[in-house]
């Protein structure tokens, strides 16, 4: 007789899972000790495939890329090179900023406040950095020109 299957079974407990592995283990077939070594088999197989996988995971040499500069490079042109490097470094984090920004309006979190507060804090301190450069790059081509040194190439 047919009985009808349900489609979700109860929830199994530990004692009930106990009891049909030892009715298994304890009914004589010729077929479930090579299936039991099989499913260890197997198991043990996809274990050893994570953990293999997770060893692999190490970081490879970093390669580091510096550039080269002529030795008689003067001061006014490496801080003419720090204010345009600090222009582009802005730039991309303004571009970085935005995505998080478009990212927390999906999450509905509230950051214009904050964003607001944080770029009149960092454009204060962009100027003075870059008053202080341009300070330091006339003082550099004063000092330049002062020792009649012609102007490196850049």
């Amino acid at each position: 007789m047919l009985t009808t299957m349900r489609i979700i079974p109860r929830p199994v407990s530990p004692r009930s899972a106990l009891t049909d592995l030892k009715d298994f283990l304890v009914e004589p077939r010729a077929h479930k000790w090579p299936l039991l070594a099989l499913s260890m088999a197997l198991t043990g197989v996809i274990m050893w495939a994570f953990e293999h996988d997770s060893l692999s995971l190490k970081p490879g040499p970093q390669i580091i890329y510096v550039e080269s500069w002529m030795a008689d490079r003067k001061d006014s042109l490496i801080l003419e090179r720090q204010k345009a490097d600090l222009a582009l470094y802005e730039k991309a984090l303004t571009k970085k900023q935005r995505e998080y920004q478009n990212l927390a309006d999906t999450f509905g979190v509230e950051w214009r406040k904050d964003a607001a507060r944080n770029k009149a804090q960092r454009e204060a301190v962009i100027a003075a950095v870059n008053k202080s450069l341009d300070e330091r790059i006339a003082a550099a081509k004063k000092r330049e020109a002062a020792s009649g040194a012609p102007a490196a190439n850049r």
